[in-house]
Order: structure tokens, then sequence, then C-alpha cells
């Protein structure tokens, strides 16, 4: 056999392995949906909705964008990953498989956090577990795994024109309070943040900007639904991120982000879970409400 073509075959052999070494880990579910890990390293997950294209950036969820603890003896604030960090996290690197209609990882945090993160694609949505055990001697009264779920392509939203929290009196649109965003320069609008409070109190003053120079805006109705929808251009599907307990739920309208980010008590030598659910469905708010209401 010529050299140039032993060199050739081997090199197919061993992109061959590298491909059976390291499968793309993605599920489809029976409607079509397509739940696909985007980044293995820095967990980032990737929905794709019935017919769009794998290219398409659909929906991305950072899976968490962070996990970050308040120490109880302290009451200091202690992030133990976050995803701007990169390479400085102190971490093993995520090692992942496939439980079924499930993506899995486990790492371990600073040493002694073990977090064990599954996604779950179910025919409704994606249903996120966080599941820790503190080997810790360091006590959190606070500990949360915040999931962004980031809406692009179809359910891009910068304007907040299609995105809705729920009230006592029904669906309202997150921003309906701030008309005047219809009518500003991109420029001034973002960046910023919209959030609704849940069982937290209602923020005073209700606009204010913080020293990183985001304004915030405050929604002076509490929700009375921990739950966060987006309607998609044409109103034909829903995403909406939900959970059972939270203090508040926000928007980053600059990528159109849902976030209801729960927390729970993990005490040194203890363990516990956090859970949400992104909705995906096809129909609009009514639908959604009935779904949620079954839940």
């Amino acid at each position: 056999m010529n050299i140039v073509y032993k060199i050739f075959f081997l090199l197919l052999v061993c992109a061959a392995d590298r491909v059976v070494a390291q499968p793309a880990l993605a599920i489809t579910n029976t409607s079509g949906l397509q739940l696909i890990v985007a980044d293995m390293q820095f967990p980032l997950l990737k929905v794709i909705l019935p017919g769009e294209p794998v290219s398409d950036r659909g929906i991305e969820i950072e899976f968490p964008e962070h996990v970050t603890g308040l120490v109880e003896s302290t009451n200091t604030v202690r992030h133990l990953y976050l995803v701007s960090r990169g390479n400085t996290n102190v971490r093993t690197l995520p090692a992942w498989h496939q439980e079924g209609n499930a993506l899995v990882y486990e790492t371990q945090l600073e040493g002694n956090i073990q977090m064990t993160a599954t996604a779950r694609l179910d025919s409704d949505g994606v249903h996120y577990n966080y599941r820790f055990a503190n080997h810790s001697a360091i006590s959190y009264a606070n500990l949360q795994a915040v999931t962004c779920v980031k809406l692009y392509s179809v359910f891009s939203d910068t304007l907040l024109e299609r995105t809705y929290v729920h009230h006592s009196d029904g669906f309202e649109l997150v921003a309906s309070e701030t008309p005047q965003r219809l009518e500003m320069p991109l420029t001034k609008w973002l960046p910023c943040r919209y959030l609704v409070s849940y069982t937290w109190p209602v923020h005073s003053p209700l606009i204010e900007k913080g020293a990183d120079s985001i304004t915030r805006y405050y929604k002076s109705r509490k929700a009375d639904m921990p739950l966060i929808a987006t309607l998609s251009h044409d109103k034909k599907w829903t995403a909406a991120t939900y959970t059972k307990e939270t203090g508040n739920l926000w928007t980053n309208p600059e990528r159109s982000c849902q976030h209801a980010d729960p927390y729970l008590m993990l005490p040194a030598g203890g363990s516990g879970n956090i859970e949400l659910k992104t909705y995906i469905i096809k129909g609009q708010l009514d639908r959604l409400l009935g779904i949620v209401k079954k839940a």
C-alpha cells in the first residue's frame, strides 16, 4: 500500500475512533422536539422545534449559568461555578451520559459539592433537576443553580411584546408598565432587566440603574404563578419556564432569556434537589395555563 494511502487510512480510522468515543448527545421526542448538548464542558443545551434545522439557534439553556450559595455562618456569597469564569472554575469536568429520554452529567464543585444535573425531554418541554450532595463542613442558607433559558430564532423578543407573567386577573405583558420601550432607541432600552416579584416584596424604586450600567425595571404587581412565558413570532408556539417556588421572575430582553430560579437550603453533610421546567408547546397561553395547573 502506498505510504500516502496508508496515512490517509490511519487518519480515517483515528477520526472514526473519535466519533465513536465521543458521540453527540441528542434526544428527539415523538413530536419532533430535539434536545441537544451543544457544549459538554460548560454545559449548554439546545432545543430545536420540529422541522427546524439543527443549525438554528433555537432555545439555548445554560445548564446552569452559575451555582451560587449563601454561606450560613458568614452571610457571604460563594460562587461554586460561574460559566463566565471558564477554565478557572474549580471542579471536575462534567461526565455525561444518557438515561432513556434524559441527558445527565456529574461534576464535583470546589472539591466537595457533588452535583448531578439531569435534563429530561418530555412531550411538552424540558424538565431540569439538580441533585446536590454537600460533603463539606459549610452550610448554605440559600443555594441556587441558576438556569438561563435563552430564546432565539422564532421566540426572540427584544422589546418584550410577547413575554407574559400571570396575575390574579390573568396573563399580562411583563413590561406592560413601560409602554415607552416601544419608542426607545435600542441603545437606550438595552442593556436592561425586567423583574416581577413572586414571593419577594415589590422592589422600590421601580426603575433603577445599577453600578453595572444595567437599567432594572420592576413591575409594580406581583405575579401569582411562578411562570414566565413567551409566544413565538407567529404565536403558534409558547415557551414558558416554571418552578414551584421562587422569589421573582425576570428576563434580559437582549437575549429574551427566562428566569424562574428556585433555591434550597443545603446543610453541611446534607443533600437536596432543585427542579424547574421549560414548557415548549404548540398553542397559546390558555393551553399553557391548563397544562401548568395539572402539573
